[in-house]
């Protein structure tokens, strides 16, 4: 029996390749040429998961209620290089969703991807009983963060870029096998479905 050993460089040369495709890194642009709309995208994950989508070759379409966050959201986009546009859009009005839908299709023929990030203030009751704390949302709160931390398994609040390499991954072919799913960033935390 002939035994062939390989050189340690060849090993360490091969198992790079196996880490970088397994990270994306062997794959550029996974979704070229895609039209994506993200709703609430000028800040936190809606922009962070804009910004992955756009990096990954998407056209994006950003959008927020307010028009001087659509400007501020796009300039940044764009001069990241990006190819990002963005309208008013309150996911509320019927008209707003329309234009958001139109402008993608206007500008890029179509839309394949949605991401519906716009979400609600975490308070269940009369918004006249809104604190200005809820409003702000009680990550201000430095002991409530930390006993969250301490409750987690990987011991960190999760910043916005965490959630866009999910999404991102999730919009691509190479999520094609999967239906039906439900994955959790949560860092380690139990999912409360």
């Amino acid at each position: 029996m002939l035994k062939v050993r390989l050189p340690l460089g060849a090993c360490a040369r091969s198992w790079k390749s196996v880490r970088m495709a397994s990270c994306g890194m062997a794959r550029r642009n996974p979704l070229e040429n895609k039209v994506a709309l993200v709703t609430a995208s000028t800040d936190g994950i809606g922009f962070a998961i804009a910004r992955r989508l756009a990096q990954d070759g998407a056209h994006v379409v950003v959008s927020s209620r307010k028009q001087q966050n659509v400007d501020r959201a796009v300039a940044a986009l764009q001069g990241e290089g990006l190819s990002v546009s963005g309208t008013v859009c309150h996911v509320g009005k019927a008209e707003d969703r329309e234009r958001l839908v139109a402008t993608a299709v206007k500008l890029h023929g179509g839309v394949d991807i949605l991401v519906s990030n716009a979400a609600v203030n975490p308070f269940f009751g009369s918004l006249m009983d809104v604190t200005e704390e809820v409003w702000d949302k009680l990550w201000e709160d430095q002991a409530r963060q930390e006993s969250i931390k301490a409750a987690m398994q990987i011991k960190r609040i999760g910043k916005p870029e965490d959630c866009a390499g999910i999404v991102s991954f999730l919009c691509s072919e190479d999520a094609s096998y999967i239906t039906g799913e439900t994955v959790v960033v949560a860092g380690g935390t139990l999912s409360h479905l």
